[in-house]
């Protein structure tokens, strides 16, 4: 099985549940007055742009890259056995996207990730349409399709292939609009168990709290997409009470077209070109 087959064999299966949920939140009523002309565009620009340009180029490029300066390792953990191979893929993949997750939730330290990740972040609402609302050159940043390709490359495709459809999987639920774990948080011995649980895997509420400003939101909190316990290691964990005062980003919002495209789009904020004046004088 190539690389290739994995992800379209994937894909069928995640395009599929995707499907599933996206029709749940339709018939709830849950999209509806959610979508303005600017949200529309963002997200149709990048899930366009990005499925059909961005993350082909991206596993060529990856694919390419392993094979240009790791040409005597291709198929070397062939015979890890696969109930050790996917803990180990998604172990690494979850360890790795939490620390560049981190960095691009830091705009003075880190704007170039600040800017290309803040798209994702830009709804003032959460449903299954935010899966797809990320900037078209986030697949070229994010460890996921490096860690996996290299995985792939290694001969670890099984692996590969598990790691990716639990990490799409969890990213689909925990970004609908749909919170299992409300139920569980309304009542105080189930809310108990859900904060063990908490410490070990992300949550919905945790995840939205995520997306969230004000009350009940901390969007420098809660940087793992699975594995909650990263956030717990690395103290940047959050428990949330119920769902955030307000979903996306504090301030004027950027024009739609920068936030798909950056950085071949851009104009400078006004604080920005404030902090460019002073650097200047």
């Amino acid at each position: 099985m190539t690389s290739n087959d994995v992800v379209n064999q994937a894909n069928g299966v995640i395009f599929s549940v995707m499907g599933v949920v996206l029709v749940a939140e339709l018939c709830a009523g849950r999209l509806k007055t959610l979508f303005t002309k600017h949200d529309v565009l963002t997200t149709a620009t990048c899930m366009l742009v990005g499925m059909s340009v961005m993350r082909p180029l991206a596993g060529l490029l990856i694919a390419h890259l392993f094979a240009l300066l790791l040409p005597a390792y291709a198929g070397a953990l062939s015979a890890i056995p696969l109930w050790s191979g996917i803990p180990l893929v998604l172990l690494t993949t979850e360890f790795c996207f939490y620390w560049v997750h981190r960095m691009a939730h830091n705009p003075k330290k880190h704007p170039f990730l600040y800017r290309l990740h803040r798209t994702h972040h830009s709804a003032s609402f959460m449903n299954i349409s935010v899966f797809w609302r990320v900037n078209v050159f986030w697949t070229f940043v994010t460890p996921h399709g490096w860690v996996l390709g290299l995985a792939i490359y290694l001969g670890m495709t099984q692996a590969a292939a598990v790691s990716i459809l639990v990490i799409m999987f969890w990213n689909i639920f925990t970004h609908s609009d749909f919170r299992w774990d409300d139920w569980l948080r309304r009542r105080p011995r189930a809310a108990r168990v859900l904060r063990l649980i908490e410490h070990v895997v992300v949550t919905p509420g945790m995840h939205h709290t995520h997306h969230g400003y004000g009350r009940d939101g901390k969007s420098y909190r809660n940087f793992a997409v699975f594995f909650s316990f990263y956030d717990f290691l690395f103290g940047t964990i959050h428990h949330p009470q119920g769902r955030p005062a307000q979903y996306g980003l504090p301030g004027a919002e950027v024009g739609w077209l920068e936030q798909a495209l950056y950085p071949l789009v851009w104009r400078k904020t006004k604080a920005e070109n404030d902090a460019s004046t002073d650097a200047d004088s």
